[in-house]
């Protein structure tokens, strides 16, 4: 375990550009490193901004993002919980959402005994989903997967007994998929000497 965003870096992201991100744990990496041969290293990299910091820095100096019930006028109440009915709903921020999301997987490996690098992305703009589907496109993003892999069940492109993650199952008629329903990606070259600082990170 490491304290909480205490390693950060600059990534370029596609057609957003550099931004600060940091290393922090999100739950698929406990699955992916068990299902994909092979993997040696996964890393997760989320930008925030530093008001977005400074907020939740102060937030966490008086105790207002802890998860343990307190007393408040002779009732429980859990701090983080309380903060969050003080805060506007995040569905209704998305008119405001102005930009992009570039969300993306860099790999890291080689193919045919040389060294290779790849990414795969994709881009999607606020204003335009929230035309869409009345939604910023951090929801937007995380909505239509699902929707995708529930089709795959339904074509009998992916099946099973029991509980799968969707590394699983067979990638291609999915990625089609998602792209179909609003989530196009990309995939580039990714040249030597880019991006090291992010395989460079041990913990």
């Amino acid at each position: 375990e490491i304290p909480a965003l205490s390693i950060n870096c600059d990534i370029d992201y596609p057609e957003v550009g550099p931004k600060d991100s940091y290393l922090i744990y999100h739950e698929e990496e406990e699955s992916l490193v068990k299902h994909i041969k092979g993997l040696k290293q996964i890393r997760f990299w989320m930008t925030f901004g530093a008001e977005y910091i400074k907020h939740l820095q102060v937030f966490k100096s008086i105790g207002l993002i802890g998860l343990e019930p307190i007393k408040h006028k002779g009732m429980d109440i859990i701090p983080m919980e309380f903060l969050k009915d003080l805060l506007p709903p995040p569905s209704s921020l998305a008119e405001n959402y102005t930009g992009k999301t570039s969300i993306g997987v860099i790999v890291r490996g080689k193919k045919d005994g040389q060294p290779l690098t790849k990414m795969i992305y994709n881009v999607s703009d606020h204003a335009e989903t929230n035309k869409e589907v009345s939604a910023q496109a951090v929801s937007y993003t995380t909505g239509v997967p699902p929707v995708s892999g529930a089709a795959m069940f339904f074509r009998g492109h992916w099946a099973g007994k029991g509980v799968f993650n969707v590394e699983q199952f067979p990638a291609k008629p999915f990625l089609e998929d998602v792209a179909q329903r609003g989530l196009p990606w990309h995939v580039i070259d990714v040249k030597p000497g880019d991006q090291d600082e992010l395989f460079a990170v041990e913990t």
